[in-house]
């Protein structure tokens, strides 16, 4: 195993601007659908985008995937682990607001509502398509404009690219096996 594209990741983690991700993630080789399944822990990678910080405050745990039809985007903990319904989430508003979403305040004082969006039915399925060039895994959205394509970093940590319609660039964000 090449430790440099971990270090790399662990570097940019610390925050790095949307070029510089992509670069990145250009640089790492595909994934195959069968290597996602699997219950995944999420992280956001910093770049400005304008969902930086709303995830984790939330509660964020990260992604489930069971099978190439049953996928579990949005999993988050708090008083257990739940699935959330990604068709629940009004994503324009959550765009056009962020900034001001961003306040820990409103984050925590949204939190429980949370669990009146859980589901224990799928929202996304997996598929190899090819995103700038590369055929790699990924997820697509049952219920919203959304693409998250994923590129490996090691055996147990991929790099997403959330490509979301109307967005010029991608939502970046990492998962690690559990």
């Amino acid at each position: 195993m090449d430790p440099v594209p971990l270090q790399r990741l662990q570097d940019l983690q610390a925050g790095t601007d949307a070029g510089t991700a992509l670069a990145f993630f250009d640089s790492l080789p595909p994934v195959q659908v069968a290597d996602m399944y699997g219950s995944w822990r999420g992280t956001e990678l910093p770049t400005g985008h304008p969902l930086d910080g709303l995830l984790e405050p939330l509660g964020w745990y990260g992604k489930r995937f069971d099978g190439a039809e049953e996928v579990f985007p949005l999993v988050f903990s708090g008083g257990g682990v739940f699935n959330v319904n990604p068709s629940l989430v009004p994503l324009p508003m959550v765009l056009r607001f962020s900034p001001m979403l961003r306040k820990r305040e409103l984050l925590a004082s949204a939190r429980p509502f949370l669990r009146v969006a859980r589901t224990r039915r799928p929202g996304a399925r997996l598929r190899m398509t090819e995103y700038r060039g590369v055929s790699s895994a990924t997820m697509i959205y049952d219920a919203l404009p959304v693409l998250d394509v994923f590129r490996r970093v090691d055996a147990d940590t991929v790099l997403g690219a959330m490509d979301l319609r109307g967005v010029r660039l991608p939502f970046f964000f990492v998962l690690r096996r559990d």
